[in-house]
Formats: C-alpha cells, structure tokens, sequence
C-alpha cells in the first residue's frame, strides 16, 4: 500500500473519531440536563474542540494533521528524520476533566507519523483524584480483553510501558491508575490500523461507563481540595515529561490546541 493511501486512511478515521468522541461527551452533558456543545477551533493544520460544561468542567477532542521540518536538534531523536528532517503527522487527542471530583480525568491519543519511516503510536489512561479498586479492576479488565484481540502481548507489555511513562520522578508517584501506552509501532500497517482504530472506540465506550457513572454522585470541599491538588501532578507532568507536548510544540503545532490538556484550575501547597 502506498503511504499516500496510507495518510488517507488515517487522517478520514482521526476525523471520524473525533466526531464521536465529541457526540459522546455532547450525550452525557444532554443526560444531565446540559445542553453545551465542543466550540470547534479550526486551523490550518486541523481543528481542535473545547467545551466547558456541567459535567465536563474542561474537555478538548484535537485532531491535527501537519506537515513541515523538524529542527536540527529535535530531528536527532525522531526514527527517520537524521538525514531529512521532514515530517508528515495526523492524530487525535483528547482530555477530560469531569467537575466531580469523584469521576477521573481522562486522557486518550492515537497519532501517525511519517518521516523517512512511518509509525503509529497512542495510549490512554486515567487520572483519579479517589482511588476506586473497582474502576480500577474494570477499566484494565477492558483494555486487556481489547488488546488481547490482537495480540496477548500487547497488554502487559503496553500497560508496563504506561506505567513507566505517566510517572512523576521529582514527586516518585504515577500520575493515575495507568492505562496502555505504545510508540514506534511499525510491526504490520494494516494490523497496527486496526489495532489503534479499536483503541480508539474502546476509550469512546469508557467514557460513558467511567466518567458516566460517576457523575450523578455527591461529593464534597475536601474531595474537591484533593481534585485540584491532584490536577497540579498533572500539569507537572505535561509540561515537564509528556512526549505528545513537546513534539507539538516542537513540530509547529497550535499551542492552544497542545495546552489544552491543562486542567481548568489546579492547586499546589
């Protein structure tokens, strides 16, 4: 298959994604009596939405398609781009952050990416302020069925790479509960497809039965204290650690569409 094909293939089901990401989040918010939609962002390498709303205090559903060079610098870490620096690079990203601090925040990618090799890579995972074993227990039962689709590999060797990943050394805590996390998959393109589209509407589905079922419960000022602290760690780490923001912000991508990640509020002590 050409990568002209392959671009296309890729770009139409990022945007697709998007789509649905969007009317999932639009479906809670209806549910609960809210009628906020995504403001949609364009551009000229995408479009990235935003909503603040009842249930979703700060959410963002990016998709970006870029093409450009890489820096001299930042082109000696990328595979592929040593010799010739261009780039090609196509994805979805997004971030919620429910206003109960009983529900977590969720954090999802799946991108492309094109130099003089090509690659998938992506991941989600979940930020808890209040650890709940049984979410836990249920949100890796699901990702490990999902990944076991493809291969029985993936799970434990993606959920040890997320683990190793969305961790704060200064602090020696994870950021959450963990999740999957992949880079650099080039194994089988039409494989990795697939595999990344599941990803993709496996984390659309978990929305509504982590975030949705969480909502509706009450919660309190402590609870919200311990929201905002832990909303800190977050930002910590996206501005300090996260690939996905430094290669944005390295590669000419629209800084409010990259900073959108950024919790609403946030608190340190």
């Amino acid at each position: 298959m050409k990568i002209k094909t392959k671009k296309k293939l890729t770009r139409d089901w990022f945007i697709k994604l998007q789509n649905m990401i969007c009317d999932s989040v639009e479906e809670l918010e209806r549910k609960h009596g809210s009628r906020i939609k995504f403001k949609k962002n364009k551009w000229k390498h995408g479009e990235y939405r935003t909503i603040k709303g009842k249930i979703i205090e700060k959410g963002g559903v990016a998709f970006s398609n870029v093409k450009g060079k890489f820096s001299k610098e930042f082109a000696k870490k990328i595979p592929g781009a040593k010799k010739n620096s261009n780039f090609w690079s196509s994805g979805v990203s997004v971030v919620l952050h429910p206003k109960n601090p009983k529900a977590p925040a969720m954090h999802f990618n799946t991108r492309f990416i094109c130099t003089q090799k090509s690659w998938f890579g992506g991941g989600m995972d979940v930020t808890p302020c209040i650890i709940d074993s049984k979410e836990k227990k249920y949100f890796h039962s699901v990702l490990r069925k999902m990944c076991n689709l493809h291969n029985k590999k993936y799970y434990p060797k993606y959920k040890k790479w997320c683990d190793e990943y969305f961790y704060l050394p200064h602090r020696k805590e994870k950021r959450g509960i963990g999740g999957i996390f992949f880079d650099y998959k080039m194994e089988n393109w039409e494989k990795d497809f697939l595999f990344v589209k599941d990803v993709g509407i496996t984390f659309n589905y978990l929305i509504k039965q982590i975030i949705g079922k969480k909502i509706s419960l009450k919660w309190t000022n402590k609870e919200k204290e311990i929201q905002l602290i832990k909303r800190g760690r977050y930002v910590e780490f996206n501005l300090m650690y996260d690939r996905g923001t430094k290669f944005g912000l390295n590669s000419g991508g629209n800084p409010e569409a990259i900073l959108m990640s950024m919790p609403p509020t946030a608190k340190w002590k």
